[in-house]
């Protein structure tokens, strides 16, 4: 399936190179140089940046999903990745644009790729990991019905400085209340 919607009328599809003003001002912010394995500071980052979504999508090993407005601009990513087949685990990841945040963006893109991955890839257990200095992201998380599993002490380092994760997780038959 190359695409999805959500209740909340967001589109998920694969990325294309016209997002790619999008992935720009997405990893515009220094904080965002952390999400990924290669700066995007211009626009041929962008393209690489997409052009490896495409790859991961093509060898399996990897699904990222822009999440699209009613304006057909790419407001944000989900992604669920590491794809374990032995054990049915994945491990999902989400961000926004600046200005999609606060618009539920991110919560409904996560729903929904937790239903494809549970039912199109048979899946069984979604993690997922946030700073506990995210707030934001932790909503994200108990929105999208991953509960809190516990916290992962120093498990980050970005520069000289260390940070705990709280990680969270979801199970294919967990009981949520908006699927």
């Amino acid at each position: 399936m190359d695409e999805l919607t959500t209740p909340e009328g967001f589109l998920l599809r694969p990325w294309e190179p016209a997002d790619a003003s999008a992935v720009l001002r997405a990893f515009a912010p220094a904080e965002m140089d952390r999400q990924t394995d290669r700066p995007v500071f211009d626009r041929p980052g962008a393209l690489t940046w997409i052009a490896d979504r495409t790859r991961e999508r093509g060898a399996r090993t990897g699904y990222s999903w822009a999440v699209v407005g009613e304006a057909g601009e790419a407001l944000g990513c989900v992604a669920v990745g590491a794809v374990n087949r032995a054990h049915d685990t994945g491990w999902v990841s989400y961000w926004t644009t600046e200005d999609a945040r606060g618009r539920g963006v991110a919560p409904a893109g996560v729903r929904a790729l937790a239903r494809w991955a549970f039912d199109e890839l048979g899946l069984y257990r979604l993690e997922l990991g946030h700073r506990t200095d995210n707030p934001a992201s932790c909503r994200v998380a108990t929105r999208s019905g991953f509960a809190p599993e516990g916290i992962e002490r120093a498990r980050l380092r970005y520069g000289d400085v260390r940070y705990d994760v709280e990680r969270h997780a979801r199970l294919a038959d967990d009981d949520v209340n908006f699927d």
